[in-house]
Protein backbone atom coordinates (compact mmCIF):
# COMPACT_ATOMS: atom_id res chain seq x y z
CA UNK A 1 0.00 0.00 0.00
CA UNK A 2 0.94 3.40 -0.20
CA UNK A 3 1.04 3.99 3.61
CA UNK A 4 4.56 2.98 3.84
CA UNK A 5 5.90 6.12 1.47
CA UNK A 6 4.82 7.80 4.97
CA UNK A 7 7.81 6.59 5.97
CA UNK A 8 10.17 8.15 3.10
CA UNK A 9 10.81 11.50 5.03
CA UNK A 10 12.30 9.68 7.71
CA UNK A 11 14.77 8.08 7.23
CA UNK A 12 14.23 5.51 9.53
CA UNK A 13 13.53 2.52 6.50
CA UNK A 14 15.91 1.53 3.36
CA UNK A 15 14.27 1.53 -0.30
CA UNK A 16 13.66 -1.73 -0.20
CA UNK A 17 11.33 -1.88 3.01
CA UNK A 18 9.14 1.45 1.46
CA UNK A 19 8.03 -0.72 -1.70
CA UNK A 20 5.13 -2.81 -0.88
CA UNK A 21 6.69 -5.84 0.98
CA UNK A 22 4.50 -8.11 1.62
CA UNK A 23 4.33 -10.96 -0.51
CA UNK A 24 1.32 -11.78 -2.42
CA UNK A 25 1.30 -15.29 -1.46
CA UNK A 26 2.15 -14.67 2.28
CA UNK A 27 -1.32 -11.94 1.84
CA UNK A 28 -3.36 -15.26 0.27
CA UNK A 29 -2.12 -17.65 2.97
CA UNK A 30 -2.93 -14.73 5.25
CA UNK A 31 -6.32 -14.72 3.97
CA UNK A 32 -7.13 -18.76 3.98
CA UNK A 33 -5.68 -18.76 7.89
CA UNK A 34 -8.22 -15.65 8.52
CA UNK A 35 -4.94 -13.44 9.68
CA UNK A 36 -5.67 -10.92 7.67
CA UNK A 37 -8.67 -8.35 8.35
CA UNK A 38 -9.41 -5.93 5.52
CA UNK A 39 -11.21 -1.78 6.22
CA UNK A 40 -12.96 -0.93 3.25
CA UNK A 41 -15.05 2.14 2.34
CA UNK A 42 -18.52 1.85 0.99
CA UNK A 43 -17.52 1.37 -2.67
CA UNK A 44 -15.90 -1.84 -1.44
CA UNK A 45 -12.16 -0.64 -2.30
CA UNK A 46 -9.82 -2.02 0.31
CA UNK A 47 -8.30 1.43 2.13
CA UNK A 48 -6.48 -0.96 5.38
CA UNK A 49 -5.66 -4.24 6.81
CA UNK A 50 -4.01 -5.60 10.10
CA UNK A 51 -1.63 -8.98 9.12
CA UNK A 52 -1.57 -10.84 12.18
CA UNK A 53 0.64 -14.13 13.43
CA UNK A 54 0.30 -16.36 16.30
CA UNK A 55 3.36 -16.32 18.53
CA UNK A 56 3.96 -18.94 21.67
CA UNK A 57 2.14 -16.18 24.25
CA UNK A 58 0.63 -13.38 22.29
CA UNK A 59 -0.92 -12.83 19.13
CA UNK A 60 1.76 -10.59 16.53
CA UNK A 61 0.83 -7.87 15.23
CA UNK A 62 3.26 -8.48 11.57
CA UNK A 63 1.53 -4.88 10.35
CA UNK A 64 -0.79 -2.44 10.14
CA UNK A 65 -1.79 0.03 6.60
CA UNK A 66 -4.14 2.43 6.07
CA UNK A 67 -3.62 4.38 2.85
CA UNK A 68 -2.68 7.95 3.49
CA UNK A 69 -6.01 9.21 1.81
CA UNK A 70 -7.69 7.64 4.47
CA UNK A 71 -5.49 8.29 7.32
CA UNK A 72 -6.90 10.14 10.87
CA UNK A 73 -10.56 9.07 9.68
CA UNK A 74 -10.60 6.10 12.36
CA UNK A 75 -9.61 3.65 10.04
CA UNK A 76 -6.36 2.14 12.06
CA UNK A 77 -8.33 2.54 15.30
CA UNK A 78 -10.93 1.05 13.91
CA UNK A 79 -8.63 -2.32 12.70
CA UNK A 80 -6.96 -1.97 16.06
CA UNK A 81 -10.38 -2.76 17.80
CA UNK A 82 -10.77 -5.50 15.38
CA UNK A 83 -7.71 -7.18 16.69
CA UNK A 84 -8.80 -7.56 20.43
CA UNK A 85 -11.77 -9.05 19.37
CA UNK A 86 -9.59 -11.80 16.55
CA UNK A 87 -7.15 -11.97 19.89
CA UNK A 88 -10.08 -13.27 21.60
CA UNK A 89 -11.56 -15.43 19.30
CA UNK A 90 -8.17 -17.25 19.68
CA UNK A 91 -7.72 -17.57 22.70
CA UNK A 92 -5.04 -15.16 23.37
CA UNK A 93 -4.45 -12.37 26.25
CA UNK A 94 -2.08 -10.63 24.92
CA UNK A 95 -1.41 -8.57 21.61
CA UNK A 96 2.59 -7.82 20.60
CA UNK A 97 3.46 -5.38 18.15
CA UNK A 98 6.75 -3.70 16.92
CA UNK A 99 7.08 -0.20 16.09
CA UNK A 100 9.00 3.23 15.68
CA UNK A 101 9.26 4.42 19.73
CA UNK A 102 8.51 8.37 18.04
CA UNK A 103 6.89 8.72 14.50
CA UNK A 104 4.06 10.15 16.13
CA UNK A 105 1.53 7.19 14.19
CA UNK A 106 4.06 4.82 15.76
CA UNK A 107 4.92 4.60 19.21
CA UNK A 108 2.43 7.39 20.31
CA UNK A 109 -0.79 5.84 18.49
CA UNK A 110 -0.45 2.89 19.77
CA UNK A 111 0.20 3.90 23.49
CA UNK A 112 -3.15 6.20 23.47
CA UNK A 113 -4.70 2.39 22.62
CA UNK A 114 -3.53 0.72 25.70
CA UNK A 115 -0.41 -0.66 24.48
CA UNK A 116 2.46 -0.75 27.41
CA UNK A 117 6.37 -0.70 26.05
CA UNK A 118 8.08 -4.21 26.75
CA UNK A 119 11.48 -3.59 28.33
CA UNK A 120 14.26 -5.30 26.40
CA UNK A 121 15.20 -7.39 29.34
CA UNK A 122 11.92 -8.93 28.99
CA UNK A 123 12.24 -9.78 25.25
CA UNK A 124 11.05 -12.89 24.68
CA UNK A 125 12.82 -15.35 21.91
CA UNK A 126 10.10 -14.55 19.03
CA UNK A 127 10.76 -10.36 19.68
CA UNK A 128 14.67 -11.14 19.39
CA UNK A 129 13.97 -12.87 15.99
CA UNK A 130 11.80 -10.41 14.52
CA UNK A 131 14.14 -7.54 16.01
CA UNK A 132 17.13 -9.90 13.64
CA UNK A 133 14.97 -9.77 10.79
CA UNK A 134 14.43 -6.33 10.50
CA UNK A 135 17.48 -5.06 11.17
CA UNK A 136 18.89 -5.46 7.26
CA UNK A 137 15.86 -2.65 6.59
CA UNK A 138 15.78 -0.06 9.17
CA UNK A 139 17.17 1.54 12.28
CA UNK A 140 16.30 -0.92 14.90
CA UNK A 141 17.62 1.12 17.50
CA UNK A 142 14.97 3.08 17.12
CA UNK A 143 12.08 0.59 17.27
CA UNK A 144 10.01 -0.59 20.33
CA UNK A 145 8.16 -3.85 21.38
CA UNK A 146 4.75 -2.97 22.75
CA UNK A 147 2.44 -4.87 24.47
CA UNK A 148 -1.45 -4.98 25.43
CA UNK A 149 -3.28 -7.57 28.25
CA UNK A 150 -6.51 -8.67 26.58
CA UNK A 151 -9.25 -9.42 29.47
CA UNK A 152 -11.85 -12.23 28.69
CA UNK A 153 -15.21 -10.84 28.29
CA UNK A 154 -16.92 -10.61 31.42
CA UNK A 155 -20.21 -13.05 31.18
CA UNK A 156 -22.82 -12.14 33.79
CA UNK A 157 -23.55 -15.05 35.03
CA UNK A 158 -27.63 -15.70 35.17
CA UNK A 159 -29.41 -15.20 38.64
CA UNK A 160 -31.19 -18.34 39.54
CA UNK A 161 -35.28 -18.72 38.97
Amino acid sequence: MAAGQLFAPTGLLNDEALKDHVPRHIMQEAIRSHRLDVARVPDGRAVGFTLVSLKPTALYLDQISVHPEYGRSGIGRSLMRQLVTKARELGQTRIVLSTFRDVEWNGPFYASLGYKPVQRTDYEPFMIDIEKAQAPFMDVSKRIFMRKRIRKPFIRAKKPV
